[in-house]
């Protein structure tokens, strides 16, 4: 069985501003050319919680699970990995170019903290899936009231 690398940490340096993906964004989806190039490209995900866990599904195919990155801390996930394009004839042009290639990174800032030491990720079918056990002091528990 092979293992997905989780790496547990608190710094993950400065992020890239809003106003640059957004300038990204825009020059990927005016020319084809833009989406050939070696820039970050945020994959679609899922978050969702039990009062117990958060699950997050990321959707990456393509991506070679040796080329996923994982990081856990008490209150985010860092998802970073890379996805290298497809070969194709050099002659070949593009008439539309839609599957973003390169570096990819995504930061989940989690709204209560969970236990980094319990968390399990799977990697199936262009899924990586991820299951996070909250910290037991954020879990909402019923005490009994006892009579005087």
């Amino acid at each position: 069985m092979e293992y997905i690398k989780i790496r547990f940490g608190d710094d993950w340096g400065r992020l890239e501003s809003g106003f640059e993906r957004t300038l990204d964004t825009i020059f990927r989806s005016v020319n084809p050319m833009f989406a050939d190039c070696d820039q970050p490209w945020n994959p679609q995900m899922d978050v969702y919680e039990t009062p117990e866990e958060f699950f997050i599904t990321a959707e990456i195919a393509g991506v070679d699970k040796k080329d996923l990155d994982v990081e856990i801390n008490n209150k985010a996930v860092k998802i970073s990995g890379r996805r290298l394009p497809l070969p194709r004839a050099a002659e070949a042009s593009f008439r539309l170019a839609e599957i973003q290639y390169g570096d990819f990174e995504r930061v989940i800032y989690l709204p209560t903290t969970i236990d980094p030491e319990v968390a399990a990720a799977t990697y199936t079918n262009g899924f990586l899936q991820l299951r996070l056990t909250k910290a037991l002091s954020t879990r909402p528990r019923r005490i009994p009231i006892s009579e005087e």
